[in-house]
């Protein structure tokens, strides 16, 4: 995204090699020593490496592989079927996205046109909203492919990952030192982002890029990959593999994290290769209520320059995605809608990426 600027701040740089797995499954305890017994994993890896892998996770193996199949039989679909569901068509920021749609800020490009294209094509699923009065930019009726077992698949595997962001919530708020409910009354009907993002079988692949380098909006991502390719910026400018481990999601930082946590949790830039074979990537974005003012919430760290402004959060998505996706650039330009006022300016993540 050209907004975003490098920061640089005090904190030590994170010389982390690999990436942590925690077993969650004492977060679902009803005892609360065995919740917090998660709770001293979980805040090291967010301060540390801004990304970690989860398993003893309750998603039920057959939601996943519903999910898989479902955007496998989608994908397979001829582009311009695929293209009836255009996300430019939506009012919650939700359809198709064809490859070259959107396209990530490269610190060393600055022309939008020179910007190297994301080697990818997705389908967005956002809350599915049903009472319009609480209808925003990005939070309104979603736009389904008319398909009744898709949208069953999907919507299934959407409201399992919701249910474990819950939990994911309270237990960072436990890390955090904060009451574990702090985030309940922020999570009743968060624009949560599904992507179901299809990379195609390409045998010249060799250096080619995924998606480029970013840190993500919310507050943390639960993703599902079906290959490998992810790989994540530690503090001394090296790319660290996240290879696919079975039966483990990833969780990583996102920029709301970080600024709730007022520094101490870790928005990782990261990215993804492309490989030859054909992957699939289920990211769910996971973030608070649009309406919500997102600040921090403990106080600041001492050995830190860096400083957090409050924003909503609905604008900080909103203002990101314009800068991202080309039918609301094209938008923007025609005046057809406006960026926020209030958005986020600082680059989180950027620091590593400058040495």
């Amino acid at each position: 995204m050209q907004r975003r600027t490098t920061l640089k701040n005090q904190t030590p740089l994170r010389q982390f090699s690999s990436i942590p797995v925690i077993d969650i499954s004492g977060l679902y305890s009803t005892v609360s020593a065995e919740r917090h017994a998660v709770v001293a994993d979980i805040r090291n890896a967010a301060r540390d490496v801004g990304f970690f892998y989860i398993s003893g996770h309750q998603i039920p193996d057959d939601a996943t592989d519903d999910l898989i199949a479902a955007a496998k039989q989608y994908f397979a679909q001829p582009y311009e079927q695929k293209m009836q569901n255009y996300i430019g068509l939506s009012q919650n920021h939700s359809g198709y996205v064809p490859e070259g749609e959107e396209v990530f800020y490269s610190p060393d490009q600055n022309s939008g046109s020179d910007r190297p294209r994301d080697q990818k094509e997705a389908y967005d699923i956002n809350y599915d909203l049903s009472d319009l009065s609480y209808q925003r930019p990005m939070l309104g009726p979603t736009l389904w492919p008319d398909n009744d077992d898709f949208k069953a698949k999907v919507s299934r595997y959407y409201n399992h990952g919701t249910e474990l962001a819950k939990v994911l919530f309270r237990g960072f708020a436990l890390a955090l030192g904060l009451e574990e409910t702090f985030f309940d009354g922020k999570l009743i009907r968060p624009p949560n982002q599904l992507r179901l993002i299809h990379y195609p079988y390409d045998p010249e692949a060799e250096d080619a890029q995924g998606i480029g380098a970013h840190t993500d909006y919310e507050c943390f991502t639960l993703l599902l990959p079906t290959a490998d390719g992810l790989e994540v910026l530690n503090g001394e400018g090296r790319w660290i593999d996240a290879p696919v481990i079975p039966g483990c999601f990833v969780v990583n930082i996102g920029d709301m994290m970080e600024l709730l946590s007022n520094g101490r949790f870790r928005a990782t830039t990261h990215r993804v290769r492309k490989v030859r074979e054909e992957r699939y990537s289920f990211p769910l974005f996971c973030t608070c209520d649009y309406d919500t003012v997102i600040e921090p919430a403990i106080g600041a760290i001492e050995s830190t320059d860096k400083h957090y402004a409050p924003v909503k959060c609905g604008d900080h998505l909103y203002a990101q995605t314009i800068d991202t996706f080309a039918y609301l650039q094209k938008r923007l330009n025609s005046g057809k809608i406006e960026r926020p006022e209030t958005h986020l300016d600082i680059g989180f993540g950027r620091e590593e990426q400058a040495l």
